[in-house]
């Protein structure tokens, strides 16, 4: 009787069925951290070139916890919130804000791969959007110390390619 009983039951509550998914996510997990890649140098010939996953692993073991946390964050502002470097790193380092070390802020600011161009571009639209303002009004928020913190080069791209 057991025997019909295990037989009804759906596929996803049988065992072997969970033993096969978690061999194929360990699969899929080991075959993506040894991957080779193939590099062609000037002269035309090709070389096989073991990926640095080892290397990275190493370096970023050496880096303290507040430090990877502040890029978190950076790196969190800068792709939700589309903030400027300076107004990132004055909010990390803000005693209202995020309260992290000066080297720890610095840290994140020379780590954290943005586009300050686009993130100026994006608030603009923002405000364009929002709040109705005229091009020379955005610019000036963009670029104020007391507002958005972007450089002149970083405002002056927002406004040359907003809509009109």
């Amino acid at each position: 009787m057991s025997n019909n009983s295990e037989e009804k039951k759906p596929v996803y509550k049988k065992w072997w069925f969970w033993l096969i998914i978690i061999i194929i996510i360990v699969a899929a997990i080991g075959g993506t951290q040894g991957e080779n890649s193939i590099q062609t140098s000037s002269d035309g010939e090709s070389s096989v070139q073991q990926s640095s996953n080892n290397e990275n692993e190493e370096k970023e073991d050496d880096v303290p916890k507040e430090y990877k946390n502040a890029l978190k964050k950076a790196e969190s502002y800068s792709e939700n919130m589309f903030m400027s470097k300076q107004a990132i790193y004055d909010q990390l380092v803000s005693e209202y804000g995020e309260k992290f070390s000066k080297d720890a802020a610095e840290y994140a600011m020379d780590n954290i791969k943005a586009n300050w161009k686009e993130n100026a571009l994006k608030k603009a639209e923002s405000y364009q959007e929002t709040m109705s303002m005229s091009k020379q009004a955005i610019y000036d928020q963009l670029i104020s110390e007391y507002g958005e913190k972007f450089t002149k080069e970083e405002a002056q791209y927002a406004i040359d390619n907003l809509k009109e």
